[in-house]
């Protein structure tokens, strides 16, 4: 079995998101969505409710699963069974980061292989944090995500 972990933070999950992990199950016979907890950062959802949400976009593909894991993303994969990192590159400044990341996931688990997915041209704009700026100030954001946000609470 192939199976392909794709971590993120996705706060929130975006349709360029929703882009890698649909051409991801082309590749892999299992995809992971794993939410992971950035120490550094303060999610704007609550990784209950992002796990939800995107359960439910998939509810329909039995081979993409989600789950939220705490530590590092190359222990978590191996814990799983994951022998793939599944990214998505919008520019080479995410390569630049992403390469950095595949490197030291690759130190953590030698087994582990990071696989990279050029985003669509018509998504390569959309990011969580321009998400998220146009949705805390009112903004309608159902272009940029599969599902519908909840109201800001400010």
């Amino acid at each position: 079995m192939r199976i392909a972990l794709f971590p993120g933070s996705f706060d929130p999950f975006t349709n360029g998101h929703l882009d890698v992990v649909r051409r991801g199950t082309a590749l892999f016979d299992e995809i992971i969505i794993a939410i992971g907890n950035n120490s550094s950062k303060t999610r704007y959802l609550p990784v209950e409710q992002m796990t939800a949400m995107i359960e439910d976009v998939f509810r329909d593909e039995p081979r993409v699963s989600v789950q939220a894991y705490k530590g590092l993303t190359a222990d978590f994969a191996r814990e799983v069974g994951a022998r793939y990192l599944l990214r998505g590159l919008r520019n080479t400044t995410d390569f630049e980061y992403e390469n950095t990341i595949a490197q030291a996931n690759r130190h953590v688990n030698p087994e582990l292989e990071t696989v990279f997915l050029i985003t669509s041209p018509t998504l390569a704009a959309i990011s969580s944090t321009i998400i998220r700026e146009i949705h805390r100030f009112g903004g309608n954001v159902d272009g940029f995500v599969p599902f519908q946000l909840p109201p800001f609470q400010h």
